[in-house]
């Protein structure tokens, strides 16, 4: 039966022709089964927003790592140059006091923090963010199992509703059919009786035109 058919009637008031119970049942189950379909939509939508945003923060933490990875590099190129070049050794009365390597160590820049402790910062924050990736992923995927239970169960269900609503419109054709045809073998047994009827008076009256002749003559005779 197509969906035109089905619309036309009302599922609140359909009842089972074996049993007289009604679709109200399998109505609300339906109804049930969307909502947790629009609740599971929404949860695999929100998830995949957060898998997402997961996914541009990584993206973020590696350009950032990137851009620290450089700056050392770059931090430790400069402390090398600016290392003070060994000197030449001449020899001299005037300068022959002085402990020159003492004197530029002094002026040397403070040190740079080492970079092993930058890398292990970056790498936790990759951890992290790889953990909450996949934590996201994995209720996503639970989300969407869900929801292609639920749709499973709904199409079970709206099977079941179409299969029972074809049964039913079935059954109330075939009471449709013999109604009618009691109806028109009412209707043929109505005109008998009317013709029958008709037969009936027709000779009645043509009783009552004998006895009527009948006694005519009798009055003829005795006069």
């Amino acid at each position: 039966m197509s969906t035109a058919t089905l619309t036309s009637f009302s599922l609140d008031h359909l009842s089972c022709p074996n049993c007289g119970a009604g679709l109200e049942g399998v109505s609300l189950a339906v109804s049930k089964v969307q909502q947790q379909i629009e609740d599971l939509t929404s949860q695999t939508r929100i998830l995949t927003e957060r898998a997402i945003n997961a996914v541009d923060k990584w993206a973020d933490y590696e350009d950032q790592i990137r851009a620290l990875r450089t700056q050392i590099k770059l931090q430790s190129q400069t402390s090398q140059s600016n290392e003070p070049k060994p000197q030449d050794e001449r020899p001299s009365s005037i300068f022959s006091g002085y402990n020159f390597p003492l004197f530029f160590s002094s002026r040397k820049s403070t040190p740079q923090p080492p970079p092993t402790e930058t890398s292990s910062i970056a790498s936790s924050s990759k951890t992290d963010l790889a953990e909450e990736l996949t934590r996201e992923r994995s209720l996503r995927v639970a989300a969407e199992g869900k929801l292609s239970e639920s749709s499973g169960e709904i199409e079970e269900l709206s099977s079941q509703l179409f299969t029972q609503a074809n049964e039913m419109v079935a059954a109330e054709r075939r009471m449709r059919a013999k109604l009618e045809s009691r109806v028109e073998i009412l209707e043929k047994r109505d005109i008998e009786k009317k013709q029958r009827l008709e037969r009936l008076e027709s000779a009645v009256q043509r009783i009552e035109r004998v006895r009527g002749l009948l006694a005519s003559r009798s009055k003829i005779t005795i006069s």
